[in-house]
Order: C-alpha cells, then structure tokens, then sequence
C-alpha cells in the first residue's frame, strides 16, 4: 500500500509517500521561514497564499522522488487540524480534489496524532506507551494504549513550549523560528546565570504553563534596559531553556510514574532541541526507562508523519473516509 501524505497545518508545504507503513519513497518540505522571518513570527493570511501556490509543486516533487505516479497511490492522508484553518483548507481541498478524481480513499489525520505515530517511520514502538508532544501550538501528555486510542492527561494551560521558544527569541533579536536559534545561542551561554520560574510543579499536577517564564525573560530585559545594561544574550538564552526543559522532563516522568508506564516518545517540533533530547535520554538510561525520539526531520512539521498515522489508522480500520464531507478544523479535538 502506497500513501500520500499532505501537511499544511501551519507554515510548511509538505507532502510524502509511505509504502507498506514503512518505508519511505520521499519527504518533501516546502518551509516559509523567509516569508514569516521579517515579521518574528507566521502571519497567517501570507501562509495560506504561499500554500496555494506550493502545493501542488511540492506534492508533483514527492512523488517524482518516489518514482511514481498518482496511479500508483491507493491512499491519500491530509492534516485536517488543528491549526491555521486558511492553511489546513489548502492542504484539505487538494487532497479532496485528488481523490475524488482518481478515486481513492483520503483520510483526515489529526496533526497531533501524527506526531504522535512519528516515531513509527524509525521503529515500532510497543504499546501502551506515554507520549509528550510538544510544539510550536501544543505540549500535551498523551497515553497511547493503541492506533487510535488515546488519552490526554496533561496540557498546557496558556502558551505552548514552542510559542515561548518564539517570543523570548524575538525579544533577543535573534530572529524566527526561534527554537534553534535559542538553542544556538545558549551553546554558548550559562545555564545557571539567571533562576527563572519552573511553573505548574506544586501537587503532582500534569498540566503545563509557559506564560510566567516568558514574562519573566522579558521583566529582566526591561530591568537590564532600566539600568542602561544588556545582559548576556547567550546566558538568558542558555537560562530560558534549561527552565523550560525542566519542567518538560520533570512532569513526562511524573506522568509516568502516575500511569505506571516505562515506554516514553519525545516528539513534536521542540523535541528536535538538542538540550531536551540530551536530558530525557540521560534520565531515561539512569531510571530505567525505555526512550524514543523521532529524528529532527521527523519532530518537525512534515507529511511523513500525516502518512503513517493515515497507513496505520485505515489498516487498522479506526476510520472512515469521505471524500466529499472531510473538511477542516482549526481546533480538531484529541
């Protein structure tokens, strides 16, 4: 079985072909850094345009590296949410259209369920295990007891990790995206130099908050501006990060313990960050739990993922597929 993957949930063009669940024919990633990088961070009407006018190219590109013809695809898959709904509804549109015309089956995929399956395109990972996806929109604590049957038991309550990696890099001037560039930065910085909050870790609870170190990076910048000083970019930037990762790999373990679960996946677009991939395979091998972490090509967006989660799922039988009623969903439900 040959599936064609389409990811357009927020600012890249991405289209794949998967055979047979795992092996990869192509993976083609359109991104739109340059268009959204003089702004600090997506504009979401100037993505839904580039959209338009890349998808199609990208996905004629997949599937020459593939060395095949739509004829040769007997599934297509799409990222129908969440997301930037002008994004998702060029994604989903063309995948309609294509499989009304050829006559196949398109699935929507839930793009946090991609993530989640990511790990899939490396190595079979035995369920029941406990996920943390964690992303530019989302950090949510996912259990997984099966293709299709998931359990959310802890998300962010305000901003995500990755849309905290963004404004403090926009605050330091270093550009966007800003999750390597921080972490560019603070190779270079003390970690140690400044103690910002690690929040939402009293009493056991699950969920996560980032709007208070975010707010704390930015009261020591105005403090430094008030005294006519300028702290070290990299030890704010080495600071922040070693906050943040913190509190992500405190509570992945903490939901581990809870649920009884010795199986632990990373993935979503922060979990290509060196620093977090680094401290969860150190803690892992030190307690005694089996880790798993995509390959940065496969934590960030891409359709790879949107075409194992669409293999899996209708192998699996978990959905239907309706071309004509599929339609997008900006806050598609997990």
């Amino acid at each position: 079985m040959r599936v064609l993957g389409i990811e357009t949930s927020c600012d890249e063009t991405a289209a794949a072909v998967l055979e047979n669940g795992d092996r990869l024919l192509s993976n083609v990633i359109w991104s739109q850094h340059e268009v959204h990088g003089k702004y600090g961070g997506i504009v979401p009407e100037l993505a839904g345009r580039r959209h338009v006018e890349t998808v199609h190219l990208v996905i004629e590109e997949a599937l020459r590296q593939a060395d095949v013809t739509l004829e040769d695809i007997d599934l297509i898959g799409v990222t129908n949410g969440p997301g930037l709904v002008v994004s998702l509804l060029v994604g989903v549109n063309t995948a309609k259209a294509l499989g009304y015309a050829c006559n196949l089956p398109v699935v929507g995929i839930n793009h946090l369920e991609g993530h989640l399956l990511a790990i899939m395109l490396q190595e079979p990972v035995a369920f029941p295990f406990l996920a943390l996806i964690v992303s530019g929109g989302h950090t949510d604590l996912v259990r997984a007891d099966a293709v299709g049957d998931y359990k959310v038991i802890g998300r962010t309550r305000d901003d995500a990790a990755g849309e905290s990696f963004d404004k403090v890099a926009k605050m330091l001037g270093l550009g966007y995206p800003g999750g390597p560039l921080i972490e560019r930065a603070g190779r270079e910085g003390n970690a140690a130099a400044f103690d910002f909050p690690r929040s939402m870790m009293e009493n056991g609870n699950l969920d996560f908050s980032f709007s208070g170190l975010k707010s704390a990076v930015r009261r020591l910048l105005e403090k430094y501006e008030a005294e006519a000083r300028t702290p070290s970019t990299a030890d704010v930037a080495a600071s922040f990060q070693e906050a943040a990762v913190d509190v992500l790999v405190a509570k992945l373990f903490q939901a581990a313990e809870r649920e009884n679960l010795k199986r632990l996946v990373l993935t979503g677009g922060v979990a290509a960050n060196g620093r977090l991939r680094q401290r969860l395979q150190a803690e892992s091998e030190e307690r005694g739990y089996e880790c798993f972490i995509p390959r940065p090509v496969f934590c960030t967006d891409n359709a790879a993922m949107i075409a194992a989660a669409a293999y899996n799922k209708y192998r699996n039988h978990s959905v239907s597929s309706d071309v004509l009623t599929l339609d997008a969903s900006s806050n598609l439900a997990f």
